[in-house]
């Protein structure tokens, strides 16, 4: 059975899993040596987050993924973008430990900030406009209708983005589950904040790595659309 997180009527209800098979040796001391030095500690109510204090160096810009997984797409773009501060929000402990040995083994630690809790969490405590891309991948589906209140991509969810990216930011969504790719596309057109900057939803920016999640989509014949969507100037 699924474990869900601790809940009041302040903060927004978790489901999923948090724990997986036990960590190795070297994922444990990760978590011990490496995650205290990255990660961000909840918000106090009412709190407002100076993020450019999160990072040693000033930093270009700020981009957000949410939800990491495996951590594979953030350590890539870390690697990649030494000038961007990347805030990653992952529930899952064995997800958490894999980024760490990515950015470990990488030596990208700097510019990368872990929130170890439901990103959502996190939102009220962030300014405006403070993020240039968010990053919304292969989340979990709830396929059936009864769960539908549970995907990440709708409601108060994009209320949170709408208010983080900046004029002109970018959110990138990508999924291979034949519910969600109806869902996410349905729920994008119904906000007037957002337009989409897809060309074709077949094929994907040459700056989007792939993570372990959509490799294994593909293995198992499932095919992934990748959706690409403006902020809107306000």
């Amino acid at each position: 059975m699924s474990a869900t997180a601790p809940h009041d009527a302040t903060t927004p209800r978790f489901f999923g899993r948090r724990k997986g098979k036990p960590l190795r040796q070297a994922g444990r001391g990760l978590m011990d040596s490496l995650l205290p030095r990255l990660a961000i500690a909840e918000p106090a109510p009412g709190q407002c987050l100076d993020t450019a204090a999160l990072f040693p160096a000033p930093c270009r810009a700020l981009w957000l993924e949410v939800g990491f997984g495996g951590g594979e797409h953030l350590a890539w773009q870390a690697a990649h973008h030494p000038d961007v501060g990347i805030i990653g929000g992952e529930v899952f402990r064995n997800g958490i430990a894999s980024l760490l040995g990515h950015l470990d083994r990488g030596g990208t630690t700097g510019n990368v900030r872990i929130f170890p809790e439901d990103v959502r969490r996190l939102f009220p405590a962030l300014p405006d406009a403070c993020f240039e891309r968010v990053f919304v991948l292969f989340p979990d589906p709830w396929p059936k209708t009864r769960h539908a209140e549970r995907r990440f991509i709708g409601g108060a969810n994009l209320d949170q983005l709408a208010r983080l990216l900046t004029d002109g930011g970018e959110l990138r969504i990508g999924t291979d589950d034949a519910v969600y790719k109806a869902w996410a596309v349905e729920q994008m057109a119904a906000r007037a904040e957002f337009e989409e900057i897809s060309t074709d939803r077949s094929v994907k920016p040459a700056d989007w790595p792939q993570s372990r999640y959509e490799a294994k989509a593909i293995a198992q014949g499932r095919t992934p659309i990748y959706l690409r969507y403006r902020r809107k100037p306000r």
